[in-house]
């Protein structure tokens, strides 16, 4: 049977018209976004079976163009599609942030740097700089590492942070295994950094660790 003759009330569209999106699953949203089925297979049938196939929809969002290619229902017009998607919705969540003051928008900054770091497959170490005011100066990443870990180098951060004429600084770095716990050289690191900015009046305001669930913010578990 056809979407389209469906009750209207169980029609993803016309669900998120009457409703809003966030009470769409994720099988209903990715059905919005294929638009139509293949033959003998509803669009939300099929992204079922996309769903069942990758694993999670964060999976289909970041599978390569050759393994999303592969899936049956999908090739690179719909890959670009849904890249354009994501990127769109790191540039929303940036300009939220460079909105506001870093201190007040804690959940935006979480939001961001979920966006930015969570779907990396090596650790890397990323700052956000911030002007006197806490406002967003620019983000970079600075250090780029392995499956379980990345060097970074204090004098790095120092020089960056001077570069853009930054007042405090951000910190953020993911965890690939998915668990965001701080480790002891996680704490031993951002001690160090901390001494070295303080040594040109640069305040370290948190630094968060990104996993498969909430970030972890050490100004929030005292480390800071």
């Amino acid at each position: 049977m056809s979407i389209k003759d469906w009750p209207a009330e169980a029609q993803p569209r016309e669900k998120l018209l009457a409703h809003g999106a966030d009470v769409l699953s994720d099988a209903e949203l990715l059905a919005i976004f294929l638009r139509t089925g293949v033959a003998g297979i509803s669009a939300v049938d099929l992204a079922r079976q996309l769903l069942d196939h990758f694993g999670s929809l964060r999976a289909l969002l970041g599978a390569s163009l050759d393994d999303f290619s592969a899936a049956k229902g999908l090739g690179a017009a719909k890959f670009c599609q849904l890249q354009a998607s994501v990127e769109m919705t790191k540039r929303f969540l940036a300009e939220n942030l460079q909105r506001g003051d870093a201190l007040t928008s804690v959940d935006a900054v979480k939001s961001y740097l979920k966006a930015q770091l969570q779907d990396k497959h090596n650790e890397v170490f990323a700052v956000l700089f911030l002007d006197n005011q806490h406002k967003v100066i620019r983000f970079d990443v600075l250090f780029y590492g392995t499956i379980d870990g990345a060097s970074v180098y204090p004098r790095v951060v120092v020089e960056q942070a001077l570069k853009h004429k930054a007042a405090a600084v951000i910190f953020s770095h993911n965890h690939p295994s998915g668990v965001a716990e701080p480790s002891h050289a996680d704490i031993q690191i951002t001690n160090r950094l901390q001494q070295a900015l303080s040594l040109v009046d640069i305040r370290v305001l948190d630094h968060f660790i990104i996993g498969d669930g909430e970030p972890v913010s050490f100004a929030e578990r005292g480390l800071l």
